[in-house]
């Protein structure tokens, strides 16, 4: 068949991928200053250095002639609208951020947005997490999602509150043992 008569998904352009969740609806994008300063990095590495790239190397292929048959401009236009849609999705996340700096409650008890807690469960088993936003939480070190439920669960209690977390297997009292927060920049 044709590649001429083919439809792209409609899906392709809009879809922002399925790499982060939905913020929950009318909510701001909290995010620590690392965390956007890492993100509007990556928005203008892909802006000024890989999309122009791109495009270059694609107008050379399309200059080569049959575009059916050339990889440069097919895996090109590929890459192209890759960067573009992060690009949207970027520019969205971006512009819906509210940096909250975590240093802010330096030496407080209770847990709010930026937060290191320790806490323990029933069993006396103890877990360090970091509340962060929901970009640029990572659970392999740590970190969760300030929308996630042990956040949900955390925030706004103190050191030594017995809390009541819902998990997929029941209902967990856990105790929060420790909060820290990093030291403001002098």
């Amino acid at each position: 068949m044709n590649k001429a008569f083919t439809k792209e998904s409609e899906g392709d352009d809009d879809d922002d991928g399925p790499s982060l969740p939905a913020l929950p609806q009318g909510t701001r994008n909290y995010m620590t200053p690392e965390g956007y300063a890492r993100l509007r990095a990556e928005f203008m590495q892909l802006l000024d250095v890989e999309r122009p790239k791109i495009v270059e190397i694609v107008s050379w292929a399309a200059k080569n002639g049959d575009r059916s048959e050339n990889g440069d401009y097919l895996y090109g236009k590929k890459r192209l609208r890759e960067i573009d849609r992060r690009l949207r999705f970027l520019t969205k996340r971006l512009d819906i951020a509210e940096v909250v700096d975590p240093s802010a409650h330096h030496g407080s008890d209770q847990v709010f947005f930026g937060a290191t807690v320790t806490y323990a469960n029933s069993k006396g088993e103890e877990r360090t997490i970091t509340i962060k936003g929901i970009d640029e939480s990572d659970s392999l070190a740590g970190e969760v999602s300030w929308v996630s439920p042990i956040a949900r669960t955390l925030i706004k209690a103190r050191e030594g509150d017995e809390l009541q977390l819902v998990t997929p297997v029941g209902v967990e009292t856990i105790e929060i043992v420790e909060v820290r927060y990093p030291k403001p920049a002098a």
